[in-house]
């Protein structure tokens, strides 16, 4: 399917996206370059935009910039942590599965987890102006989205959906607090330093 087209169909019509999706041939290599890919730049990009050129305006010191370095070096580390991000939550998807009365199927549990990230990756969008990254919480969406995706992909009981997304978001948020505080270790061993 058309990139724009799926993007839009993902945020706009869900309901009717997902058995879509489902039907799709799946080609990992082709969703991790043709989808993530281009998603995932818009938080590393808007970010590293906001953070280094436009800087934060901070009371009774004026605007801070992060260092150039600094910020390609976060913009890049935040790129690749997708990547995994997404790599991890199909793994966990597809690990769950079983326990909810769903079927293991990783390559439809990476097209849930590419897919339903959309709304987290445009809201990324909002690091660009710094004063407006508190919109990035727009990316909650995306959890509406893997309950709507669960049952059409993995195939659990109806009744087993909710615990099922639970038992994925709360994965997602460990998984995203451990990777961002490797993210930080990593910055810190290269003596990377923040605002």
């Amino acid at each position: 399917m058309n990139f724009f087209m799926r993007v839009k169909a993902i945020l706009f019509s869900p309901k009717t996206e997902w058995p879509a999706i489902e039907h799709e041939p799946v080609d990992i290599a082709y969703l991790l370059t043709h989808y993530v890919a281009v998603l995932a730049l818009i938080p590393a990009v808007a970010g590293f935009i906001g953070g280094s050129i436009i800087g934060v305006s901070v009371p009774s010191v004026g605007t801070v910039h992060m260092s150039i370095f600094s910020g390609m070096l976060s913009a890049v580390l935040g790129y690749v942590l997708s990547f995994v991000i997404v790599y991890v939550v199909a793994l966990i998807i597809d690990a769950l599965a079983p326990s909810f009365g769903g079927a293991k199927n990783f390559p439809k549990a990476l097209k849930l987890a590419a897919y339903s990230s959309t709304p987290s990756w445009l809201a990324g969008i909002f690091l660009i102006l710094p004063g407006l990254t508190f919109l990035t919480l727009l990316g909650l969406y995306s959890f509406y989205l893997l309950w709507l995706g669960l049952p059409v992909l993995m195939k659990p009981p109806q009744e087993k959906t909710a615990m099922y997304t639970v038992a994925v978001v709360v994965s997602t948020v460990l998984v995203a607090v451990v990777l961002g505080i490797l993210q930080t270790a990593v910055a810190a061993l290269l003596g990377v330093s923040g605002l």
